[in-house]
């Protein structure tokens, strides 16, 4: 093989793109326009503005386009390590290092603690967040439960609750018997009274908390003060603006305490540390993550803090409300994702709950691999070693951008009610968070918004994990944390109950009319939806016509029946399948297929169909077969 010489000209690139015509936005335009109106989009829809048609709307009221280009241009992000700090605050990004792998303790038990304390940072983990006080390890055992820890090296983040000034005074005795001088104090004490507050339904006293913080970081330049916690907000089903701007209004309301405790603005603003949740939604997370260090800087920048001392410190948490008690290993899924997302959005410190976590207290496996997914990302994927990797993607910019705006509004109307403590206190954050969260239930409970292993292909025959009570979960809350599975697992508890107190599950009969072909995918359909409510389903394979139909049923010995089949045999059978079955003592007939009026008179009492309300549909019929009053009506269910 011949090798040209250094320099010389090799031969020419061919030109991939001869022969075809040039890609612009007008073609794209056109191709899309074509295959809506196949769909029976109208045509003033298509001629005004076609990709409106795919466009989605946020629960922050903007809308999520099918496509992004350079026009218009998003705001600038800057660079990285300058003002406004979008693309982070160090030149350098994460590189080599990658984050700082945070691991969650929240036994009880010192000796529990201390063990897991040494594995964690054994295998990977850089810094420790422990619940201390009534919501997990006695303040008093703190000590002992990091008797092995170079604190120094190691810091320590609290989840103090109301205790924090007992919490506080052990975590800095304890760097005291280990002879840490307070100059190299790293260490953060976790004060938050607005989450406190919030959480127990009551005023929130942050000056006290502020004087209490400010007397304790004199001398320890680099002691962290107090949190800022978005996650609150997400996790009770609130939007990613609204979590954005209650971090931001926690985090002023958290400045101007420090600073009217004596703090200067500066040395104040380097104390709080934000806490945001990362979620499944890769790209929502990156921008949220990088619109709120944008945030942060106009309201230090308004605050006279130079732009050299604008740092935030960031702390990202995978989702307590995307975690699932059904299906728990798909939660490793999703907690590599939103990982991923928070590495690629720049967050400073990342804790991935273990994938049990909606369970209760985790075992070490599941600690193990939630300790491991960021070390995969870091070590191997090397996620770490790209600054700012979405930055330039016109999506990621352009949905920064909205994130910030919209962020900012809710930041304003906060501000504009007296800040975060009267937002808390008065009701008005609890108010706006319910009103997105009762949209969200709606997406969940019609499967818009699907939940893999739970709404959409759940397993019946799965075995529940089982774990000893989290002290440190947030159980009767007045701002409680919603877990977005909760109506179908509520659902799939009810029929475990009844599998343990009858030995079956309730059931329903698929009448399945026609051959396999005409049936099948809405036999599908039908079984993977009454699945997410634990109801069973049973196939009795192709029946011919309606007398088939009903002689299967009554075999069956089942109460409800669902006619799954193609449009065209509905047309010649449904009618008088759903007559035949209500005879043959079906006390509910369902259709796998659109709501159609001329059904409802023959007998069919509501419809399975994509968009349908699962969750009444699916409480109705589980109140029926379990004969559980409670059940909630299915009423509506074939809206």
């Amino acid at each position: 093989m011949d090798v040209p010489e250094s320099g010389a000209a090799g031969p020419a690139a061919p030109d991939l793109a001869e022969g075809f015509p040039a890609a612009t936005l007008e073609r794209w335009r056109e191709l899309v326009a074509g295959v809506l109106r196949k769909s029976g989009v109208s045509e003033d829809r298509l001629a005004e503005n076609p990709e409106s048609v795919l466009a989605t709307r946020t629960y922050d009221g903007f809308a999520i386009e099918p496509l992004y280009t350079a026009e218009p241009p998003a705001a600038d992000p800057g660079y990285p390590g300058l003002a406004p700090f979008t693309r982070g605050y160090r030149p350098g990004g994460g590189v080599p290092t990658g984050w700082d792998i945070r691991a969650r303790h929240t036994d009880a038990d010192a000796e529990t603690v201390r063990k897991r304390v040494h594995t964690d940072l054994m295998n990977g983990v850089s810094s420790l967040w422990i619940a201390v006080g009534g919501r997990g390890l006695p303040a008093a055992r703190l000590g002992e439960a990091l008797a092995d820890v170079h604190l120094d090296l190691a810091p320590v983040v609290l989840d103090p609750g109301d205790g924090y000034a007992d919490a506080a005074d052990d975590l800095l005795g304890a760097h005291a018997d280990a002879d840490v001088p307070d100059g190299r104090v790293v260490s953060h004490l976790g004060i938050d009274p607005l989450t406190c507050a919030a959480r127990a339904g009551r005023r929130p006293d942050v000056a006290d908390a502020a004087r209490f913080a400010a007397d304790r970081a004199a001398g320890r330049p680099g002691l962290g003060l107090v949190v800022a916690d978005g996650t609150l907000v997400h996790n009770a089903g609130g939007s990613e603006a609204q979590e954005l701007g209650h971090a931001i209004a926690a985090g002023t309301a958290y400045l101007r305490a420090l600073t009217a405790a004596g703090m200067d603005t500066a040395d104040a603003a380097g104390r709080i540390e934000f806490r945001l949740a990362a979620s499944a939604d890769q790209f929502s997370t990156i921008a949220k993550l990088r619109a709120v260090r944008a945030m942060w800087n106009q309201v230090l920048s308004a605050s006279g803090v130079p732009a050299d001392r604008r740092a935030m410190r960031l702390h990202a948490v995978t989702s307590e409300a995307m975690a699932t008690r059904l299906d728990p290993h798909v939660n490793m899924l999703r907690a590599t994702v939103a990982c991923f997302a928070a590495g690629t959005g720049g967050a400073d410190a990342v804790t991935v709950l273990p994938f049990d976590a909606a369970a209760g207290l985790s075992d070490d496996f599941a600690r193990r691999i939630a300790r491991n997914t960021q070390s995969l990302l870091i070590e191997e994927s090397h996620l770490g070693r790209v600054v700012d990797p979405a930055g330039g993607s016109f999506y990621v910019e352009a949905l920064t951008r909205d994130l910030y705006l919209a962020g900012w509004a809710f930041l304003q109307e906060l501000e504009a009610a007296g800040g975060a403590a009267e937002a808390v206190a008065d009701g008005l954050l609890r108010e706006r968070v319910d009103e997105v969260w009762e949209r969200r239930r709606r997406d969940l409970a019609h499967r818009t918004a699907p939940l893999t292993g739970v709404s959409e292909f759940p397993n019946l025959d799965e075995e529940p994990l089982v774990r000893e009570p989290d002290p440190a979960a947030v159980g009767d809350s007045w701002f409680p944390v919603r877990r977005y599975a909760r109506d179908y697992e509520e659902l799939r508890d009810r029929s475990d109950a009844a599998l343990a107190r009858t030995g079956e599950r309730p059931t329903a009969f698929l009448a399945t009319l026609g051959p396999v072909a005409a049936h099948t995918a809405r036999a599908s359909f039908a079984a993977n939806l009454l699945a997410a409510g634990g109801i069973a389903s049973l196939n009795p394979g192709p029946l011919d016509g309606a007398e088939a139909a009903a002689r299967a049923f009554t075999g069956s010995g089942l109460r409800v029946a669902v006619l799954c089949s193609s449009d065209k045999l509905y047309a010649e059978h449904a009618a008088a399948a759903a007559r035949a079955l209500k005879e043959a003592g079906a006390e509910r007939v369902l259709l796998a297929g659109s709501p159609d009026d001329a059904y409802r008179e023959a007998g069919v009492d509501a419809f399975v169909h994509k968009g349908c309300d699962a969750v009444a549909l699916l409480g109705g019929l589980s109140g029926l077969l379990t004969d559980d009053t409670a059940a909630p009506s299915a009423k509506g269910a074939s809206a």
